[in-house]
């Protein structure tokens, strides 16, 4: 029985890279002003692409529960220079949800993820294509080339979460990486191949190995509206991605009983050797109470870390599906006509 799976038949040389194509695959949630647009852009980049590699192109729309014109507007897009899929999902499942959906759905062999935001520019993309065809990497992944326009609490905290997230595992994740990545034939292969539930994109992508290389990028400003990405957002993405990719918080949490017992023990020697020497016994109420509150709040800590984990296991151990497809569509570049998910149940 093997317990692995052999993607070795995948491999892509400048000679087949074109026959297995690049899917596109952009999640978006209320995207509306600026999806055409971007649509646009793309079908510049599907022409560049094609005239450079012979590579053929489709774009992987997967609307996430948007409560604008967004689905509307992909449904109207153009197959012109690339086909165009539209996969709509039933309620809004959040964003690793929402690549996990268009990963599901490519029919290319190789898949760049971008946002629909505008700030991933497909003129970056011949680039990252170029050194997955012309170089041989399978994970081509952007990342930020600073922050400079983050206070500094922001950059800390991102600094800090990569720490520990990266404190012991065997393949670190590289620091301030997007999802704006793409994947060869067999790393996008591998990819689908993770059966868990509680993903986290950048951990998992990273996990999977091959040759990898780094691009930085300055990200462009957003083409409209402001990011849905709140502080606590922010910081219940960066729990999730903890929780889900590392055993470093509970490593923290024994380092913490550790380092707690420790004290309390050199603690309780310095008063054994007070009274010793001195005859004279510590009256003790406030050391109790601050020893007291100082342990129930590390245990109070410790016990949501360790529910924070059993949580991923009761999530994992139930086997939901992580989204669903309320209507899927697709138009062809060569003209065929477009099919939905509505239109083949109305005929059956």
């Amino acid at each position: 029985m093997m317990l692995g799976t052999d993607v070795s038949g995948l491999s892509t040389t400048a000679a087949n890279a074109a026959a297995q194509g690049l899917s596109i695959v952009v999640p978006v949630y209320n995207e509306a002003a600026g999806l055409a647009a971007l649509h646009e852009r793309l079908i510049g980049l599907a022409k560049t692409l094609h005239a450079r590699y012979r590579l053929g192109c489709e774009v992987v729309y997967v609307d996430d529960g948007s409560a604008d014109a967004t689905l509307s507007i992909a449904r109207g897009l153009k197959a012109e220079a690339l086909d165009v899929q539209v996969v709509s999902l039933s309620r809004n499942f959040g964003k690793e949800a929402a690549l996990m959906a268009g990963l599901d759905h490519v029919r290319r062999g190789a898949v760049l993820f971008m946002d629909g935001d505008g700030q991933h520019s497909p003129d970056l993309v011949e680039k990252l294509v170029g050194h997955w065809i012309d170089d041989g990497y399978d994970v081509v992944y952007t990342a930020k080339a600073h922050r400079d326009n983050e206070s500094f609490l922001r950059r800390q905290a991102v600094r800090g979460f990569y720490a520990l997230i990266n404190w012991g595992a065997r393949q670190k994740i590289p620091e301030d990486a997007g999802d704006f990545r793409l994947l060869s034939p067999r790393a996008a292969a591998a990819l689908k191949q993770l059966p868990e539930r509680n993903r986290f994109f950048k951990g998992l992508a990273t996990w999977i190995g091959f040759r990898q290389i780094r691009v930085d990028y300055e990200p462009a400003p957003r083409a409209h509206g402001v990011t849905t990405f709140s502080p606590g957002r922010l910081i219940g993405l960066s729990i999730e991605g903890l929780t889900s990719f590392s055993v470093a918080p509970l490593r923290f949490a024994s380092l913490a009983g550790v380092v707690l017992a420790g004290g309390a023990f050199l603690f309780g020697l310095s008063i054994l050797w007070e009274v010793w020497t001195t005859g004279k016994q510590v009256p003790g109420y406030p050391s109790l109470v601050i020893g007291l509150m100082t342990i129930g709040g590390v245990q109070l800590i410790m016990i949501g870390i360790v529910g924070e984990y059993i949580g991923k296991i009761l999530s994992e151990l139930k086997a939901r599906p992580i989204y669903f497809v309320a209507e899927h569509s697709e138009k062809r570049a060569d003209g065929e006509t477009a099919t939905s998910t509505a239109e083949r149940t109305a005929a059956e």
